[in-house]
């Protein structure tokens, strides 16, 4: 096995875990790939290659404007243009670190573009499934413009357990940031936007068989 650096970036991101399940990160992708990622998403939007976001996974998908709002595409790493390659490069590196200092077993991965529109939202929930139970981290990557603001809505609420109670984190979607948490322990919601909101979002996953 070759040698392996430590990198601190992803250190941090290893002790965050550890210590609180989360773990906030800003630039760990350069700003030039988060523009390019910003316009390869805005592209396929404006080529209607979105669609309905649902709930659930393969075996139990519906659509529900209650609960969630926004609209997905699915990415396809053998498919992908010079700004999603990219993308997966580095996430692939981080992978790797990971499997090798951490022993997390992490052998597949699943990551699409959100947006929100004006007004939608998507209620508190949890990323793992019944049936399903391999996603091991949820990650999501902004792609907002740089000026965010609090007032424009959009945060990403994360309920820690902590003593018996509860504590709520409210994270903002800005532009590069990146946050990651176990997919199995905190619930989360995305609180009502006043303007798009964008995204590239998705899992890290151990290996294993949905059961339906």
């Amino acid at each position: 096995m070759d040698e392996l650096q430590l990198n601190p970036l992803y250190e941090k991101v290893i002790t965050d875990l550890l210590e609180k399940q989360y773990s906030v990160v800003e630039n760990f992708f350069p700003l030039e790939e988060v523009l390019e990622l910003r316009q390869s998403l805005l592209d396929k939007y404006d080529d209607d290659q979105f669609k309905k976001s649902a709930i659930g996974n393969w075996s139990n998908e519906q659509v529900m404007k209650a609960v969630r709002g926004d609209f997905i595409f699915w990415l396809d790493e053998s498919k992908c243009n010079p700004a999603e390659t990219k993308f997966f490069a580095r996430l692939n590196h981080f992978i790797d670190y990971l499997n090798r200092t951490c022993f997390m077993g992490i052998a597949e991965q699943e990551f699409h573009y959100a947006l929100y529109p004006e007004g939608t939202f998507y209620k508190r929930h949890l990323d793992t499934f019944q049936n399903d139970s391999r996603r091991k981290l949820s990650v999501v990557c902004y792609l907002n413009e740089e000026d965010w603001l609090p007032e424009y809505g959009g945060e990403l609420a994360v309920y820690i357990p902590e003593n018996g109670t509860e504590r709520t984190e409210n994270i903002y979607p800005v532009q590069g940031r990146m946050v990651i948490f176990e997919s199995s322990v905190l619930e989360h919601e995305v609180k009502p936007v006043k303007q798009e909101r964008l995204s590239i979002t998705g899992w890290l996953k151990t290996r294993g068989e949905a059961i339906f």
